[in-house]
């Protein structure tokens, strides 16, 4: 199979010019804009300064906002606290969280957890470092190692407890005299003249209150009330989770990730501590087995247990009868903001995608980096106008990581879910060959996932080298008119797949974001 490989060097040339063109045609292609819909004003409350100035129910003054404190929200209060901002943090419920999301931190965003001075946060929580990942199918595996030769021995990935991670980050945060945590609901944003000035929120004993700052961030989550007034929502709900956990048991590959290419979608094993292992099992669509009336167990038992590894599925049975099933849906939803002064969003309130391939984190720790970095220069955030404009570099700067891990997840989906169409079975089985080829094959790819590589450009181009070593596969040693309209299809398929992906994420910011006039804001001049 290796003996292969060589011959489509000549086809990484034509896909990348054939990719070049077709990109090219895309971007003449002028974006609509998008208006600023009625359903902005059901978040949005209009206030009026005092004297020209807002200021806060309890007099203090504050620089920042954020509303939300999960795993965005407590980093950046800590990234801006520790910048010597005065930060106020309101959160709905400020107890640990207990979710089975959000337990995989991929090499490059733990790179950027160092770089933001938290990677303390990942101790003493029995967090567990991921090495790469394990794929299998149809019986077969083959192991994939992160590209980890370049860096110190402490770096890898790391799982974990979501909530012991949240909390670890809260602590971290709070621990700072210029950052206050309080736990409320922010009901809506306070807004005058278009400027977004502050929050009303209801405390845990009940009381309305309003906070004023020059500069609010909502970082509220995945299920955000306020995102309608600062962004165009268009959230797409592909399949759900459903999440066990095994105990006392071994993975097959010690301290991976583990990937099963399942019928109908795949199934995902990784550790949360060190005797807990996470088991995520995807559903299309957005309906599951009822819980309640024993038919998730029953799909859960007949369905996917004959699937899982033979070392782990004694405990995958025991697990399903001990009987602490849980489910959520995966979210998906482009960035499409509405520049607002006085206003910005921040993680899954903002941006998500599949998470698949556990690149959440990644990507709201990226853009806590990229926003530290345009506000460190900064002395006053009271002019929200020039301040806005200003910040509108951040939605081109964020874009070579964040749409290389978006774009990532959506087709990694898209082709490890079964299919009957042939074409489509062809791709999937030729994604699982062509990592098992080793080398550059699978080191190219799994440096995009791990966050390591964020390069648009090389995401493509592995796309498409898979789609043509599978039309490889087809057409050799013999070819026939059914084998090369299977091939054609192939092709036409993998196209569909990324490029709808890439238009959602935009092919001027992804591929040419110098471009972008954006991309050259300079630091407004102080006052």
């Amino acid at each position: 199979m290796r003996k292969m490989a060589d011959p489509y060097v000549l086809a990484w040339i034509s896909v990348f010019v054939t990719t070049l063109l077709a990109l090219c045609g895309v971007v003449l292609k002028r974006r609509k804009v998008i208006g600023i819909s009625s359903a902005r004003t059901e978040s949005v409350t209009s206030v009026s300064a005092v004297d020209g100035e807002c200021r806060s129910a309890d007099g203090c003054d504050t620089d920042v906002i954020i509303v939300g404190a999960g795993v965005a929200g407590s980093a950046l209060a800590h990234t801006l606290g520790k910048d010597g901002r005065r930060v106020h943090v309101i959160e709905r419920d400020l107890s640990e969280p207990d979710r089975i999301v959000g337990e995989l931190l991929q090499p490059g965003g733990y790179l950027k957890l160092i770089e933001l001075g938290l990677e303390d946060c990942v101790e003493e929580i029995d967090a567990q470092q991921v090495f790469g990942y394990a794929l299998f199918k149809d019986g077969k595996r083959t192991r994939l190692s992160y590209p980890l030769e370049n860096f110190h021995s402490d770096v890898s990935g790391r799982s974990f407890h979501n909530g012991r991670f949240i909390q670890r980050m809260r602590e971290k945060a709070a621990s700072l005299p210029n950052v206050r945590l309080e736990q409320g609901v922010v009901t809506s944003l306070l807004e005058e003249k278009g400027t977004i000035r502050g929050v009303q929120y209801k405390t845990k004993d009940g009381r309305e209150l309003t906070a004023f700052a020059p500069l609010t961030i909502v970082c509220d989550g995945c299920f955000s009330n306020l995102r309608r007034s600062l962004c165009n929502p268009q959230v797409d709900v592909p399949s759900c989770f459903v999440g066990l956990v095994l105990e006392n048991c071994h993975l097959p590959y010690a301290n991976h990730g583990h990937v099963i290419l399942a019928d109908p979608s795949p199934i995902l094993f990784y550790p949360i501590s060190s005797t807990e292992i996470r088991c995520l099992v995807d559903v299309p669509g957005q309906k599951v087995p009822s819980i309640a009336n024993g038919e998730m167990a029953n799909y859960l038992k007949t369905v996917v247990a004959p699937q899982v590894p033979p070392e782990i599925y004694d405990s995958f049975v025991a697990a399903v009868d001990k009987g602490n099933i849980r489910t959520m849906p995966n979210r998906s939803m482009p960035a499409s903001p509405y520049p607002t002064p006085g206003a910005l969003l921040m993680g899954d309130a903002f941006n998500m995608r599949h998470p698949l391939t556990g690149g959440g984190m990644t990507v709201a720790l990226s853009d806590i980096v990229v926003l530290r970095d345009l506000l460190k220069p900064l002395r006053d955030l009271n002019d929200a106008p020039t301040l806005c404009k200003y910040l509108e570099s951040f939605y081109t700067l964020r874009k070579p990581v964040a749409s290389t891990i978006n774009t990532l997840a959506g087709a990694l989906y898209e082709v490890f879910c079964a299919s009957p169409d042939q074409a489509r079975k062809e791709m999937r089985q030729a994604c699982f060959d062509y990592l098992s080829l080793g080398g550059v094959f699978s080191t190219g790819p799994i440096s995009l996932l791990s966050g390591l590589n964020p390069r648009p450009l090389s995401l493509v181009l592995h796309f498409f080298a898979v789609a043509i070593y599978g039309v490889g596969r087809l057409l050799l040693p013999f070819p026939s008119p059914k084998r090369i309209w299977i091939g054609a299809r192939l092709i036409s398929g993998a196209s569909g797949i990324i490029f709808p992906i890439i238009k959602a994420e935009g092919v001027r910011q992804m591929f040419f974001p110098a471009t972008v006039p954006a991309y050259y804001r300079r630091v407004p001049p102080a006052n």
